[in-house]
């Protein structure tokens, strides 16, 4: 049985269940809720504190919205309680698309016939980025669970009468497990329902979409993948940057800065990363950075090696910082570039226009906002 169904008997039962009435009768307005200043203007990803991630959920919030969760509570989760609050109205959805199947849908032989999940991928931001084909994917969902990385300007092209329920994961916070993000695919999916899965960039470039399409399938249901723009991709493009080249870059090697379990140093493929004639492209990997410069620096990459790093890629709200392999570090920490940024390490750097502005000048680095 899916997880609409049976959260109540999970593993967060128990704090879900607490959130049921507040355990504190003052509680803080919505517009309360803090944003983090940054260096630029607002991000254009549904961010965990997001006004407007809010009122695109409020279907799932409901009257609830005027509240805010107790925050000097011993045993307070923002995750549990969100959930709490989410619970009613997801299983009142799937009572109504149960009902709809039982009488047949829109036609006898679609009776008792299980929905489709389709993984989506929106690219790096810039909506015009989005595949026709998903497009019409994502106009036809009753369902739609997106991430923090898709773009506030492509969940506008979602139909007025669709569902979205936000699933995003940031450091320290996933509104949803993995594994409960299986389960609501599977009980919307079980009950005949269209169910579309957003991601940004590929699903299928450290999305985990091959983890979700993997678990669908063993339940019997139907997976269709409708790939993205990668950001290594997109955001090359918007750079001017080859990821190969004839005589300076032979291969690409996409990598991630986030180990499995979390731990400070997943980079251990340094050594055979630190190789001249190829591009390297981190995902998520501002905080591994450091650690990842100086091992492709003692396995043999030149320290001068042209490097960018790319804050928010494709969208207005872009940051461009170019600078020498060994420098890039300290020019990310002055500029105090935040996620999403990826990062491009190799010789192909140097060939986008944009370089000859960069840190080849005697200031050492510049960053450029997008034009």
């Amino acid at each position: 049985m899916a997880l609409v169904s049976k959260l109540p008997s999970s593993s967060s039962s128990s704090s879900l269940t607490q959130f049921r009435k507040p355990l504190i009768p003052t509680l803080k307005p919505a517009n309360s809720i803090h944003f983090t200043k940054t260096s630029c203007s607002a991000s254009p990803f549904t961010e965990k504190h997001s006004v407007e991630r809010y009122q695109r959920d409020k279907w799932v919030f409901k009257n609830q919205l005027d509240q805010t969760p107790p925050e000097n509570h011993t045993n307070f989760s923002t995750r549990d309680y969100e959930i709490a609050l989410q619970l009613p109205e997801l299983k009142k959805l799937l009572q109504v698309l149960r009902e709809k199947r039982e009488k047949g849908g829109d036609g006898e032989s679609e009776k008792g016939r299980p929905g489709n999940v389709f993984l989506v991928g929106t690219g790096p931001g810039d909506p015009e980025l989005l595949t026709l084909k998903a497009l019409k994917v994502i106009q036809s969902a009753d369902l739609l669970l997106y991430d923090r990385l898709v773009s506030n300007d492509v969940l506008e092209m979602v139909r007025p009468d669709a569902r979205l329920l936000y699933v995003g994961k940031t450091a320290g916070y996933h509104s949803r497990t993995q594994e409960e993000i299986h389960e609501l695919l599977l009980s919307f999916a079980e009950v005949g329902a269209n169910v579309v899965r957003l991601k940004g960039g590929d699903p299928l470039v450290f999305g985990r979409g091959g983890e979700e399409m993997d678990f669908l399938q063993q339940q019997g249901i139907q997976v269709k993948v409708i790939p993205g723009i990668t950001a290594a991709s997109g955001i090359a493009a918007e750079l001017g940057v080859p990821l190969t080249h004839r005589g300076v870059a032979n291969s690409v090697r996409f990598l991630t800065g986030h180990s499995r379990k979390g731990g400070a140093d997943p980079l251990f493929v340094a050594e055979n990363a630190a190789d001249p004639d190829s591009t390297l492209v981190i995902y998520m990997g501002l905080s591994t950075l450091p650690s990842l410069i100086l091992k492709l620096i003692h396995h043999g990459l030149p320290p001068d090696t042209p490097a960018a790093a790319i804050e928010r890629g494709t969208t207005p709200q872009q940051r461009i910082v170019m600078a020498e392999l060994k420098d890039l570090g300290d020019k990310i920490a002055s500029e105090q570039l935040v996620s999403p940024t990826l990062i491009f390490i190799g010789r192909v750097v140097a060939l986008s226009p944009l370089w000859p502005q960069s840190c080849c000048s005697q200031e050492g680095s510049h960053i450029m906002e997008h034009v």
